[in-house]
């Protein structure tokens, strides 16, 4: 999704709170040396993601130091397992946490209510424009397989030991889709951007950032 995705809530983020940014996305290693310089780091599609030990210990050393990652866009039980057991290497015994919408990441600036299930983003090229989220009979909101365990949005975060949260992980939506791709279908944008992406996005900014 980069670059669109990260230009565009750059600048919905500096439209819609007083938060300044900055559009010219950073794509850093694990291991550069400015790491540290940022306070946030957004990963995708990292269900098959490998760490070298140098890269472990960078990763753990950059999130006790109050660092915070943000994870979005993998599906099923095997890139989560895959994801999870790289997490297990970075803080070992941790274990993770699953949230509700009852969480404040969901009411901190935009007070995001309903089902989780509400708040799940389909892949625009993928999107089944025939489902009906009122309806359980109706067909799936995907017109895809996205593997086994990839019907039901999560939103899990590990904690350090004064339970401040150091990833957030979006399991089983693609929330940057919205962002990305809000130019490109009007429907799309009124039902995912403008509903559920935006607000989702900023809202986990602002409780990351300040939390």
């Amino acid at each position: 999704d980069y670059p669109d995705a990260d230009l565009n809530l750059s600048y919905r983020l500096q439209q819609l709170t007083s938060i300044k940014t900055d559009p010219d996305a950073r794509v850093l290693k694990l291991t550069d040396p400015m790491l540290h310089q940022y306070p946030l780091l957004y990963m995708e599609h990292a269900g098959y993601m490998r760490l070298s030990d140098d890269e472990v210990i960078a990763l753990r050393k950059y999130l006790l130091s109050g660092g915070a990652l943000l994870v979005n866009d993998f599906w099923g039980s095997e890139e989560w397992n895959g994801f999870a057991s790289e997490m297990n290497r970075v803080l070992p015994g941790r274990a993770w946490t699953e949230l509700t919408t009852d969480h404040p990441v969901f009411h901190c600036v935009f007070d995001l209510r309903g089902p989780m299930s509400s708040f799940q983003v389909p892949t625009i090229q993928f999107w089944n424009q025939d489902h009906d989220p009122n309806d359980p009979q109706s067909p799936p909101l995907q017109r895809v397989f996205r593997g086994e365990g990839s019907e039901d949005m999560h939103v899990r975060a590990l904690f350090d030991d004064h339970e401040r949260m150091m990833i957030l992980a979006i399991h089983d939506s693609d929330v940057s889709d919205g962002w990305e791709r809000e130019g490109e279908n009007r429907e799309y944008f009124e039902q995912f951007s403008e509903k559920v992406a935006y607000p989702l996005g900023i809202n986990i900014i602002f409780y990351l950032m300040t939390h």
